[in-house]
């Protein structure tokens, strides 16, 4: 039996984690992989560039069907055949968003969709929020690699850091399995050294850059990602290498998260960055 390759992304809200997310797992169905991309986070975004439309979330489904639910209430498919689902959450203010994920989690063992034939399985999932249902996918063992995104910025910084210190919390009893950083970039951005001192900080290489493409903001607007609606551009090809950089990685890393007096050193670092624009 093939052994299926599952992935997360985290990162901070609004850092265009789902971007990228939707994005690689397009560029990994265009290699001919049979892929299932998991949104799990509470705006019900993260797939509708696969799909090009927003879809029921899957805890909207078990409120309204409950028993009489079945997978075609919740997987669907779109562009190259990707599946897709979307968690969702309670309104906001009401609730707990990570619970959402709890039971997106034991609804698709209920309905076996783990065990049908993925090549891939990609889980996006918000990284800024620290509680412990957002942290399902590393800590029960639904993923093999997480990878996060983040920008030069210092609270995406931050934010990757409690990430960081996440995985090092459940690595204890397993293999390492975090992927790496990847970088993506901000419109006139000067914070890349920053990340870079994070990075050899945290001993966490950051295995791409997304650079700033105007082709990723308007296939955005159309609901389309850029394999889609510009194949043959830049960005596209990025998201392909990307794609192969995670295909072809052979071990993870143990991360060594930053103490708090590093993290203000860093803070430092980013004050002067700013106050020389």
């Amino acid at each position: 039996m093939k052994k299926t390759i599952k992935i997360a992304f985290y990162g901070k809200g609004g850092i265009g984690k789902s971007t990228i997310a939707s994005n690689i797992a397009t560029a990994f169905a265009f290699k001919g992989l049979n892929v299932l991309f998991i949104g799990c986070d509470p705006k019900a975004d993260s797939v509708k560039n696969i799909t090009g439309k927003n879809i029921t979330p899957i805890i909207n489904s078990i409120l309204e069907k409950g028993d009489l639910l079945s997978k075609n209430d919740f997987l669907h498919r779109g562009f190259l055949n990707i599946g897709c689902i979307e968690t969702g959450g309670p309104s906001p203010g009401v609730g707990c968003a990570g619970r959402g994920i709890i039971s997106m989690v034991e609804e698709l063992e209920k309905h076996n969709i783990f065990q049908l034939n993925w090549d891939v399985i990609i889980y996006d999932v918000l990284g800024d929020v620290v509680c412990g249902g957002f942290a399902v996918p590393m800590r029960e063992g639904y993923v093999d690699s997480v990878y996060i995104v983040s920008s030069g910025e210092y609270m995406s910084i931050y934010a990757a850091n409690n990430i960081l210190k996440s995985i090092k919390s459940f690595s204890n009893h397993r293999k390492p399995f975090l992927g790496g950083l990847i970088y993506n970039h901000r419109q006139n951005d000067p914070e890349l050294n920053l990340l870079k001192k994070f990075a050899e900080k945290s001993k966490v290489p950051i295995i791409s850059e997304i650079p700033f493409s105007r082709e990723l903001i308007l296939s955005e607007l159309e609901y389309q990602t850029v394999i889609q609606k510009y194949p043959q551009s830049i960005i596209s090809n990025v998201f392909l290498k990307t794609s192969k950089t995670i295909l072809d990685a052979k071990d993870n890393f143990t991360p060594y998260p930053l103490s708090e007096n590093e993290l203000q050193e860093l803070s430092k670092d980013y004050l002067s960055l700013i106050s020389e624009r």
